[in-house]
């Protein structure tokens, strides 16, 4: 199956550009569209410790971006899986905001609203329908953000968890041993949000928003080794072989915390009547720690590995020595908002 507003077809040789805001760094991919192909041509990762309109405005001089796609998460927006009587795409437009004060908790004139209809063949005549919201004064602040420091135009919003979810749907086809078969979920882990998607045959039916990331993760390593934050993050990515013990012990206690959030969500999704979910896949910078997989599987009961959101695009030669995957891997969203045109 295959989502128009997760999978959006682009036209031939054409360049777009995911621009991916976040609260400790800003992400960049820009991608070129060809008869047949995909090539990721440029990609920055730029701290804000230089302030964010700063970053921002190295990372548009550095792609030359004219055009961009911005995105939210966190307590900017947010999705919800609710069910409408059956109805057009025409009805549905005219009722959503009737309908999305029941489910919105931010007053319906304070956001932007979007919605698409996931299943037609919901029991009792009713349709599964994914709603989306993003509070207005934040766009705002995205848009302000690039007009002031990049000559580029905005080309559209959406939210972290729909370009994560773009991102795996293009990399990992629905038929694939990755995506078939029964539920797997996407664990996003930023600096301050984690973002938590469950997917039934590529198809999103659950997200969440967790208040547990990487941020935890290097603060309780810089409390129990007694360094530096920005010596702690250092070590969480490259953890010295004399320490590792001790980094892993640390973290322990967050990775039980955060765990357990990711379990509350699952037994919420199975409660429903539905599937076990089979795999965690993890991407954002915050999974750039080296036993987080094997930690988090234990910990779950369930197996849980990176995924790389450009295993299906390819590279061009300037790209291909700087792209590990960890590095990839903090692209997800950058890459899932380049995808959409």
């Amino acid at each position: 199956m295959e989502l128009p507003f997760l999978k959006n077809r682009p036209p031939r040789d054409s360049y777009s550009v995911g621009l991916d805001i976040g609260t400790s760094g800003v992400k960049a991919a820009k991608l070129k569209f060809s008869e047949g192909a995909v090539e990721l041509v440029d990609f920055r990762i730029e701290p804000v410790s230089g302030g964010l309109p700063s970053a921002v405005k190295k990372i548009a001089e550095a792609l030359g971006i004219k055009q961009v796609n911005l995105s939210a998460s966190g307590t900017s927006g947010l999705l919800r899986y609710v069910d409408f009587p059956k109805m057009s795409k025409a009805e549905l437009s005219g009722a959503l905001k009737f309908e999305a004060d029941k489910h919105i908790p931010f007053p319906i004139n304070e956001v932007n609203l979007d919605s698409h209809i996931l299943k037609q063949d919901v029991a009792s005549g009713k349709m599964k329908v994914l709603l989306a919201a993003v509070k207005k004064d934040f766009v705002g602040q995205q848009l302000k953000i690039v007009k002031d420091n990049t000559q580029a135009t905005v080309n559209l919003f959406d939210l972290d968890s729909v370009a994560i979810i773009n991102a795996f749907n293009f990399n990992y086809s629905t038929d694939s041993k990755e995506a078939s078969g029964t539920p797997v979920a996407l664990l996003n882990i930023g600096a301050y949000v984690a973002n938590l998607n469950i997917l039934e045959h590529g198809v999103p039916v659950l997200s969440r928003d967790l208040r547990i990331a990487g941020n935890d993760f290097t603060q309780k390593i810089s409390d129990i080794l007694g360094v530096e934050f920005s010596q702690a993050e250092g070590l969480k990515i490259n953890p010295q072989e004399d320490k590792i013990d001790k980094i892993t012990m640390a973290v322990d206690s967050v990775l039980a915390n955060l765990s357990a959030e990711v379990r509350t969500s699952f037994d919420y999704y199975e409660s429903q009547g539905a599937s076990s979910v089979s795999k965690v896949f993890l991407s954002g910078g915050g999974s750039n720690f080296a036993p987080l997989p094997e930690k988090l599987s234990g910990l779950l009961g369930i197996q849980a590995e990176l995924w790389d959101p450009v295993i299906r695009i390819k590279q061009a030669p300037g790209v291909r020595g700087r792209l590990s995957k960890g590095v990839s891997g903090q692209l997800a969203v950058a890459i899932g908002l380049a995808l959409r045109r």
